[in-house]
This record gives structure tokens, sequence and C-alpha cells, in this order.
């Protein structure tokens, strides 16, 4: 995690530009877990989103539930300092500077959101961090994540892979891929198959457990305690 945290602290002002050349239809995936929130819009829910990273989901849910009162958390300080002046003009966030797997969090939360950051825990550690979350969900509180995810047979991963590198190559030169951002993924990251999500979700107690969305190497999925 720290190697994370380190490229996170570098990224954070280009971050915003980046991702959109890095993440396929970025905007949709996002908008995907906004829209499966399933409050009113005057309602004034508390949110926690771990990996909150510039404040991109943080500020989608404020913009559709404009009471929700939201807990900000993530490793980068660069991170978070983006996201404070993102979000400045609300006061009822709280931003949090810490690996989220250490925080003992004393509260229960009507939603908790996370955008590209799971995959970073190892897998078994995944598993088990979605018991984690839903014990401080409130009883019909829920979950969505938005993440990377492999395909379930060998020919799907790589197939993912290709689709996943051919959107790059078009904004990024075949050099960058394969010298920077190709090795980033294979040093940090440590995706699952959507459907081990699916199981862990419900065997960590979760039900009415969804795929929201998905595009070959992405995907929106939760549910609700």
């Amino acid at each position: 995690m720290k190697q994370v945290k380190d490229h996170f602290e570098k990224e954070a002002e280009i971050f915003d530009e980046l991702i959109r050349t890095i993440i396929p239809l970025y905007k949709d995936m996002v908008n995907s877990l906004i829209l499966a929130l399933p409050f009113h819009r005057k309602e004034g829910m508390k949110v926690l989103d771990l990996g909150c990273g510039t404040g991109n989901i943080s500020l989608e849910v404020k913009n559709r539930f404009p009471n929700g009162q939201i807990t900000c958390v993530d490793l980068a300080e660069n991170m978070i300092n983006m996201a404070e002046s993102k979000l400045s003009h609300y006061s009822d966030i709280e931003f949090i500077r810490a690996d989220f797997r250490n925080l003992d969090y004393q509260e229960e939360y009507d939603a908790v959101v996370s955008s590209l950051a799971l995959h970073h825990l190892q897998r078994e550690e995944q598993k088990s961090f979605y018991r984690r979350i839903n014990r401080f969900l409130k009883v019909g509180g829920v979950f969505y994540n938005a993440d990377i995810v492999l395909g379930s047979t060998p020919y799907l991963k790589e197939t993912y892979l290709d689709k996943w590198v051919e959107f790059m190559l078009e904004n990024h030169s075949q050099e960058e891929v394969e010298k920077i951002w190709l090795p980033k993924h294979r040093e940090e990251d440590f995706p699952a198959p959507l459907i081990n999500h699916i199981q862990w979700l419900k065997e960590a107690g979760f039900h009415e457990v969804d795929v929201v969305w998905k595009y070959y190497m992405f995907g929106v999925y939760g549910g609700k305690k």
C-alpha cells in the first residue's frame, strides 16, 4: 500500500484529467454508482467514501443528494487536499487522511461507496473487508463499489485486458502503456472476477446484490444490509 500511496501522492494534481484517459467510460461508471443509491434527493443520509481520491464520487453524491453528509477517507495527503478544494463550498463533509483498513468507524452509515480503491487490497483482504463494511452500515444501508474486475475464464481475462489496452492507446503512447500503466497494474492491483465479488458480498451478509454496470474490465456492483 505504500507504493500505491506514493504514486497517488504524485498524481493527485493531474488525476482528474488522467483518469478519463485510463478508465474507459469513467463518467458512466460514476453515474451508475450514484444512481444505485436508493435515497430521496432531499434525504440527509450519511455516506462514507472509501478511497475518495480527489472527491469525484463525493461531488456527485452532493449533486444528487445535497443534504447528504459525507466522510471522505484516503491514504494520500495530496488526494485529500484536492478533494477538500473541490468540495470546499460544502460544510457537511469530513476529510480523513488514513488507510481505511485501519480506521475504527464509530458510527453507522446509510451508504458506503468506493471507487477504484478496493482492488489494491489482496484478494483475501477484499473478501474480509466486505464483512467490515457490512458491520458499519445501518440495517437497510447499501454498499456500492466501482472497480476493476476480471473475467471468469482465461479467455475473458485476456479479452478484458486487450480492450483496456486498446482504450489506453487512444490517449497514450504504446511505450507509456507498456512501461508505466501495465507495470503499475501488475504490481499494485489485485482484481478478482466479478462473480467472486458477488459471492463474497453475499457471504458477508449483503442481500439484493446486483451488478449495476459493467464494461469489460470495469464494473459497479453492491448490495444491501
